[in-house]
């Protein structure tokens, strides 16, 4: 395999702290207003957190139980939380007062989605995007959903299939697969999204009225599960998106193709992790089947961009759960090896543990990971450490969701905001003090 050398210039590393900078600039440093946090990368600015728990875990402020069957994280702005949940035949959005986790408001997306071959459990898994007094919901089914952050009133609504003629990729799911499961996100005044279809991959709203600015038509592909994330590279501002096929950047002004990474082979399974930005490169995952993870170097050569691969591997296989970057390592379950910490740039193993902590999601907050086990409902405080899988402390949910049945489990990944460490499991949504204060 040929190998490229990545460049170590600082241009690169400044490009990509753009991109990190532009989403957090009219919010609360400590929130958590979308999917993985304020720079949709699963890692929180937040400092001054516990770096050990009592034994039996942080404690314990508040339970919620009845934010309904999904596997929707719940989003944090300011004193208000906002997730979704199916009740009964139909899918709602809540919004949770944070200080003592009851229902404010609630608005209905749509009905209920549930494939009846789908053992993994209906209703919605987007997570809630919070911008500038809005809030945006996706639905299972494909029904979108702005309405006011302060009273739950509609602004628009969008059934995707039927208004931009949206497909999900059915792999394994039979019909619809698992539906719509990736979260929207906002870049200015668009709302972008990832309907899939003959008309496009990707596409961007007006996010106050929900009228289509451009749809990605020449990438025509079926949605994945995975959801989109803002770059900038050679100084123009995209959207990336993995697709089955690889991955592709498309321009944010009109939605047209500038690049597409085609991986030998293509993605054979459900594809969910979401792709991670940084340092002119993109980095994709997925451990169902026989694939791995590709680091994919983005360059510019006058009005042309090109992917290259650098290396692919099956160090870092990730099926669920998702992948995070803590300085030059990446962290994360890779399918038959357990917890794994890998360096960015060279994709070797700096270590892997599969005996200490089961299957599971993780995020990452002043040094730490956040592991939350799908199995056992068990999270776990780990040293982002290099050199080695340190295990601080460890405890379990102190309740399990009576909804839980079939193949379910906790899947929801951990959320860091305002001092508070919120875990899902269904219906419950348990919150917890790590503030250290």
């Amino acid at each position: 395999m040929r190998r490229t050398q990545l460049s170590n210039r600082a241009v690169p590393v400044i490009l990509c702290a753009t991109v990190s900078l532009w989403f957090t600039a009219a919010l609360g440093a400590d929130d958590w207003p979308q999917w993985r946090g304020p720079n949709r990368d699963g890692v929180s600015k937040e400092t001054g957190l516990l770096k050990k728990w009592p034994d039996g875990g942080p404690k314990l402020l508040w339970t919620s139980t009845n934010n309904g069957i999904g596997y929707s994280s719940p989003s944090v702005v300011g004193d208000k939380i906002y997730l979704s949940g199916a009740r009964g035949n139909d899918e709602f959005l809540f919004c949770l007062d944070a200080k003592d986790g009851k229902e404010l408001w609630s608005d209905k997306i749509g009905p209920i989605f549930d494939f009846k071959n789908n053992n993994w459990g209906p209703g919605p898994r987007a997570s809630a995007t919070v911008d500038d007094g809005l809030v945006y919901i996706l639905g299972g089914n494909g029904n979108l959903l702005c309405a006011d952050a302060a009273t739950g009133k509609d602004k628009w609504r969008k059934n995707l299939p039927k208004d931009l003629a949206a497909v999900v990729n059915p792999i394994l799911g039979g019909p619809g697969g698992w539906g719509f499961t990736w979260s929207p996100f906002v870049d200015g005044e668009k709302l972008v999204c990832v309907p899939g279809g003959d008309k496009g991959l990707l596409a961007a709203l007006n996010k106050k009225n929900g009228e289509v600015i451009w749809q990605s038509k020449d990438l025509p592909e079926q949605a994945p599960y995975a959801s989109p994330m803002p770059a900038d590279f050679g100084g123009v501002h995209q959207y990336v998106q993995v697709t089955y096929s690889g991955v592709a950047g498309v321009a944010a002004k009109d939605g047209k193709l500038l690049w597409y990474y085609k991986r030998k082979p293509a993605f054979s399974d459900v594809l969910i992790a979401t792709p991670v930005v940084y340092d002119s490169c993109v980095f994709i995952t997925n451990g169902m089947g026989s694939t791995g993870g590709d680091l994919v170097r983005i360059t510019k050569d006058g009005d042309k961009f090109k992917a290259e691969k650098f290396y692919a591997n099956k160090v870092l296989a990730n099926g669920t759960g998702g992948v995070i970057r803590v300085g030059d390592c990446l962290y994360g379950y890779s399918e038959g090896k357990g917890w794994t910490c890998m360096n960015f740039k060279t994709g070797k193993a700096a270590w892997n543990e599969k005996q200490a902590l089961g299957r599971g999601s993780l995020i990452a907050a002043d040094g730490m990971l956040y592991c939350y086990t799908e199995e056992d409902g068990e999270c776990a405080l780990v040293e982002a450490n290099p050199a080695e899988f340190k295990l601080l402390s460890k405890f379990k949910m102190p309740q399990e969701s009576k909804l839980r049945v079939q193949r379910m489990k906790t899947w929801t990944p951990p959320v860091i905001a305002n001092g508070r460490l919120y875990l899902r499991d269904q219906d419950l949504l348990f919150c917890f003090d790590v503030s250290g204060k």
